[in-house]
């Protein structure tokens, strides 16, 4: 796997992979930025949510639980001082559906974060990473 940035101007990037898609990486004009793309750590938190939302989806979808809505919130917080590293994480599952099973729901999380997210386990070994599970 392979990950390219290129300087675009300014403080303005474009992030490419081998999938061929692209995004902009930018900063806030106060740091000499366009405010014009995520900010870098921004996508390490999207990067976590996209992750373990597509191992929690897929995991409901074998256990043939009817979800109608799912979302996943990331809040990270942040060292005052530099490099100000994420100091915790939290990973909150938002879902709802037919007859959903809290069980189930619980076990898909657990196994997502013991078992199939490589973004969550290797951002487990520097910060604290909590669940939050909330059925509507």
């Amino acid at each position: 796997m392979d990950a390219n940035v290129t300087w675009k101007k300014g403080m303005s990037f474009e992030g490419t992979a081998d999938s061929g898609f692209k995004v902009d990486l930018g900063t806030d004009p106060q740091f000499g930025g366009d405010d014009d793309g995520f900010r870098p750590l921004e996508l390490m938190l999207v990067s976590l949510g996209g992750c373990t939302g597509m191992d929690v989806i897929s995991i409901l979808q074998k256990k043939r639980q009817e979800v109608t809505s799912f979302e996943v919130r990331v809040h990270a917080e942040r060292a005052a001082d530099h490099p100000k590293v994420f100091t915790s994480i939290t990973v909150e599952y938002i879902l709802s559906g037919i007859n959903l099973d809290p069980g189930a729901v619980d076990r898909a999380v657990e196994l997502s974060s013991t078992k199939y997210c490589p973004a969550q386990a290797m951002l487990a070994q520097a910060v604290p990473i909590t669940h939050k599970v909330t059925i509507q």
